[in-house]
């Protein structure tokens, strides 16, 4: 069975006060396994990693997902404190990027499943929906030092419901909108001191969601996308003495921001921004602060953001901070950093064995798939501690790579495990190893078996 060192053996112990002891170990011989396991990632996958494919207590381990008490909130608080300790510098912003990914699955006893938008599937002139689960995600955006560019790392992951289901299994029904006020809120408990900022897609583009980042203790400063035809106002004027009743909570309606983008006399000033893949990028801007309105809603405060691309490259956009202080150069740069939690979702597809659990009742699904999230973090945590510096990455003459990516790291925290697996050598030849019966069948059910 491997045995990790002493550094991720210590690592891993700091997460303990969220299991009972029994709870625990079995967590560890799943974590292992799940990380050693390649193509699907379910208990039984898990367990042969582990040399436990002829254990009479397997029963125990399915337990651990549907029926074991521990907490996935004590969890996420744990995981990203150390990775706050670990990849961020004291003192240093705190920025989160939030978006939902579909989780595709059937089958007739999985009760939370519905049909959603699937993004991967659709394409600009035609939307696809999928059967499956919907997760929004929460993930710390953090530098590592063996990648060019930043790492975005999932800290909370929650089920989202269509309001279909949620009528038909008798549950209040949230927003993705309304879950993304929960978790904001949570994490700047978790993390009080911290500037904290945090970016959405359009999706997440909401009155009330602005409201809560900005009433908060301590205000988060939140990026989104703006519609283009959003009913914007001045701010209220002082009220004149003579008049009474109460103040006015706006002033004159604005211009939106589509009459802007064609209307000639609009000052538009030149900037260069840090594009996608490391190219820099000439653009166009004009920005403002004001309100933003809508029916029934008091109106917040922003600052937006209207950009186009003088070799129209991209559609004329427009984003906001929930900020007014913020720059529109810092706006931007902060938007471009989303397309991270993307590549997130990509790797845990396909490195992880996403959408390939075979859990159906309502606790497992609730845990495991956050729980394959938080793998993802766990591991570039574990590749962080083995190699501080420096990640070994597999080169070939034909694809030099100028970072490492998640593939990487994970072969790195497995070659760990491997090699932690105590081993005989052999006195008469020291090119010869005694390895267990159970780590050569491992090994060779990953040759004749992985994908």
């Amino acid at each position: 069975m491997p045995t990790p060192s002493t550094d991720i053996i210590n690592l891993l112990a700091v997460f303990s006060v969220a299991f009972t002891a029994p709870a625990f170990v079995k967590g560890l011989t799943l974590l292992y396994g799940t990380i050693l396991a390649p193509g699907r990632r379910t208990v039984a996958s898990a367990l042969r990693m582990m040399g436990l494919a002829d254990d009479p207590h397997f029963t125990n381990y399915h337990r651990f997902l549907n029926r074991d008490r521990w907490s996935p909130w004590i969890l996420s608080k744990l995981l990203l404190g150390l990775l706050v300790e670990h990849f961020l510098p004291e003192g240093a912003p705190l920025m989160f990027l939030i978006d939902d990914t579909l989780e595709r699955r059937r089958g007739k006893r999985i009760q939370y499943k519905s049909y959603f938008y699937d993004p991967v599937l659709s394409t600009a002139e035609k939307a696809v929906t999928s059967l499956g689960l919907r997760w929004i995600c929460l993930a710390l955006v953090v530098p590592v030092p063996w990648s060019q560019r930043p790492w975005a790392l999932p800290v909370m992951t929650l089920l989202t419901l269509a309001p279909k289901t949620s009528q038909k299994l008798g549950k209040p029904h949230r927003t993705v909108t309304d879950w993304a006020e929960f978790m904001i809120a949570r994490v700047r408990r978790w993390q009080p001191e911290r500037e904290i900022r945090v970016v959405g897609d359009g999706r997440y583009a909401c009155i009330a969601l602005i409201a809560t980042s900005q009433q908060l203790n301590q205000p988060v400063r939140f990026v989104s996308r703006l519609r283009l035809d959003a009913v914007l106002h001045e701010f209220p004027g002082p009220q004149p003495k003579s008049k009474r009743g109460p103040k006015p909570k706006k002033g004159e309606r604005l211009p939106n921001l589509a009459t802007r983008l064609g209307d000639p006399t609009t000052a538009w000033r030149k900037a260069t921004l840090r594009w996608y893949g490391g190219e820099e990028k000439e653009v166009e801007i004009v920005s403002q602060t004001c309100l933003w309105y809508h029916r029934g809603l008091d109106p917040v405060s922003i600052r937006w953001v209207l950009v186009r691309c003088p070799d129209e490259s991209f559609e004329p956009a427009a984003f906001f901070c929930s900020d007014a202080s913020v720059s529109a150069l810092e706006i931007l740069s902060w938007y471009l950093v989303r397309w991270n939690i993307e590549v997130t979702f990509a790797e845990v597809r396909t490195h992880l064995g996403f959408e390939t659990q075979r859990q159906w009742s309502e606790r497992a699904i609730e845990r495991t798939t956050p729980c394959l999230l938080g793998v993802f973090s766990l591991v570039a945590l574990m590749a962080k501690v083995l190699h501080p510096q420096t990640l070994p990455v597999r080169q070939a003459h034909w694809y030099p790579k100028e970072g490492a990516t998640f593939c990487d790291a994970l072969a790195a925290v497995r070659s760990h495990l491997w090699k932690g697996a105590n081993y005989g050598m052999s006195s008469s030849n020291p090119d010869m190893f005694l390895i267990p019966e159970h780590t050569l069948t491992a090994l060779l059910d990953v040759a004749c078996y992985s994908t």
